[in-house]
């Protein structure tokens, strides 16, 4: 490594050089601590007694061969203050950590022979290819036991569940809340203390790599989810690291954020080629295929407060990661969680932009929730905010998420939040869902949402997955799985940042609560008719051309679903140009048009 690119904060593969590398001759040790007075290294193999390290470089390296540490063992740096004192840190670079209560680094193997070359020369950024994400936290997905706290899963245990149940649901992506190593189960792995070492609690690096190749062997993508805004607290990670604040900022306004947790100064070379080699380690070691970074208002602004003015620091740090990133990975998913109306986000840094590929679209979910949580009654008056994200659509390349952010400290899950009794919910949650896939944009649904989970997401029990016992929920999971196929199927549903391939065939019946959606295809459109009211809609008529014939695709009211509609039995008149229709209350209905 070369140690300027390393302080110039241009590095990428800081970890080819810091943590500990197994060798034919033992381990080497390497980590960065440049204003500590000494380190010495600690571990099972020195029955944890100082074992000096060497200063290297510049003499704020420091470096130690040990021939007797082996793969699995447990490790950590003791490291001298100016004034004797120490501190016994995890190393920052470790490529695994025990499992907690337990702060130790361990020493892993990251060798795996990867069968995917097909898949990674074929990926794609999915501009113009349908994306569609299941976003799951593994260890409360499915689980062993909720009556042991460690009663998870590991990597290789779940691998082919997960894989199959993706394929069966019509997911082509799955987004994997944080893996880099946690302390605290309830932080969801938001608050990390170990950036380079997945989480032990569901087994080693090399089970995580076969769960990767077994998703690619299925085609289907996985993102990890990443944290390049702060770190957790604990004494022995990095804060403080060589007994000065080397990673976080020296004044508390600064340091500290909403979450309780420390802000990384990005303004520091030794911290941005951490933080950017971090990113690129899943990227090129594990083969994840994207990165959906946590929190980035809290960087574009200081503290994610527009008041405080913009952090030019970080700014600069994610267009220069992004770029970075990009350049190894042309074909990798950079998606930014941002809250803000920062411009540009999704827009690459040559065009003035952050580098992003994506960005969430929480405008558009916090609309539709607030939409449908509603009364019908006042449908009529709210008609158009589910128009309204279309008015500023194309400004961003959009992901729609319905996530686990949304399920959790007391806001109901997706199907809780309908408006009604727990039998007009269900209507709703499937008229609901077939306005997601019919809007443009990438989609992203958080597990349990796809069966109709009642009971909000607890980090440390399963799914309900007894809840497939009763009519509502199996039907509910069918109809989201028949939704998904058509949504990977057909083309004009994929084409989300053309302008021309959206359009309202009506915008304009608020009275009736109804909604007509266009996608466009050379291929055949696609057309949603959706009635959000809770009456029947009598009589409505929609143009489609007097070129197209309209072959019916889906209607979610459909017995099989749990509807009134008997299956088979849906019923609408085709026209010179338009066809006309009676809509159930609360139903969607789905038409493919193709040319006559």
């Amino acid at each position: 490594m070369n140690i300027n690119t390393f302080y110039n904060g241009d590095e990428f593969e800081a970890y080819e050089y810091f943590g500990a590398h197994l060798t034919d001759k033992g381990t080497v040790f390497r980590t960065y601590a440049p204003n500590a007075s000494g380190v010495s290294l600690i571990g099972d193999f020195s029955e944890w007694e100082d074992i000096p390290m060497n200063r290297v470089e510049d003499g704020r390296f420091f470096e130690i061969l040990c021939p007797d540490a082996k793969e699995g063992m447990r490790y950590k740096y003791r490291i001298y203050d100016s004034e004797g004192k120490f501190i016994d840190h995890c190393d920052p670079y470790g490529f695994g950590m025990e499992v907690r209560p337990g702060t130790c680094s361990v020493i892993r193997n990251l060798k795996y022979k990867f069968t995917d070359k097909k898949w990674l020369d074929n990926r794609t950024d999915c501009r113009d290819k349908p994306m569609n994400i299941y976003e799951i936290h593994l260890g409360s997905w499915k689980r062993k036991s909720d009556e042991d706290e460690n009663g998870w899963y590991d990597y290789s245990e779940i691998s082919d569940m997960l894989v199959d149940y993706l394929c069966e649901y019509g997911y082509n992506f799955v987004e994997i809340m944080p893996l880099s190593e946690h302390p605290c189960d309830e932080s969801w792995g938001y608050q990390s203390t170990g950036f380079f070492a997945p989480t032990s609690r569901y087994g080693t690096p090399v089970q995580l790599m076969e769960l990767v190749d077994k998703c690619h062997k299925k085609n289907i993508g996985v993102i990890m989810d990443f944290v390049p805004v702060h770190f957790a607290v604990d004494h022995y990670s990095l804060s403080e690291y060589d007994g000065t604040k080397l990673y976080d900022f020296p004044d508390d306004d600064a340091g500290y954020n909403e979450w309780g947790s420390k802000n990384f100064m990005h303004s520091k070379g030794e911290v941005r080629s951490f933080l950017q080699s971090a990113a690129n380690y899943w990227l090129s070691v594990y083969h994840f295929d994207g990165i959906r970074m946590d929190a980035v208002r809290n960087m574009i602004y200081w503290n994610g407060k527009e008041y405080l003015g913009e952090n030019k620091y970080a700014i600069q740090f994610l267009k220069d990661m992004n770029s970075g990133l990009k350049a190894r990975h042309p074909s990798a998913i950079l998606a930014a969680e941002d809250s803000s109306s920062y411009p540009k986000v999704a827009a690459p840094v040559f065009d003035g932009g952050l580098g992003f590929d994506y960005k969430w679209d929480l405008g558009w979910m916090h609309d539709t929730l607030e939409y449908f949580q509603s009364a019908p009654i006042y449908r009529t008056r709210d008609y158009h905010k589910l128009t309204f994200s279309m008015l500023y659509f194309f400004n961003e390349k959009y992901i729609l998420p319905l996530s686990h952010d949304e399920v959790v400290h007391g806001k109901a899950t997706i199907v809780q939040k309908m408006n009604g009794f727990y039998e007009d919910k269900f209507p709703q949650a499937r008229a609901m869902y077939m306005y997601m896939i019919a809007h443009s944009g990438k989609k992203l649904n958080f597990m349990g949402n796809e069966f109709g989970q009642l009971r909000e997401w607890d980090e440390k029990r399963q799914q309900d997955w007894d809840m497939l016992k009763y009519p509502l929920h199996d039907s509910f999971r069918e109809y989201i799985k028949q939704l998904n196929k058509i949504y990977l199927k057909y083309t004009a549903l994929h084409y989300d940042y053309d302008p021309t391939n959206f359009m309202w065939e009506d915008c304009n019946s608020a009275d009736r609560c109804v909604y007509a959606i266009r996608r466009k295809s050379a291929d055949g459109d696609i057309l949603a008719v959706l009635n959000f009211s809770d009456w029947y809609q009598k009589d409505y008529s929609v143009t489609v051309g007097s070129e197209y014939k309209a072959v019916l695709l889906l209607d979610s009211d459909n017995q099989l679903y749990s509807g009134s509609t008997p299956d088979g039995e849906t019923e609408f008149k085709q026209y010179d140009d338009h066809i006309d229709m009676n809509i159930p209350p609360y139903s969607g209905r789905m038409f493919l048009l193709i040319h006559k």
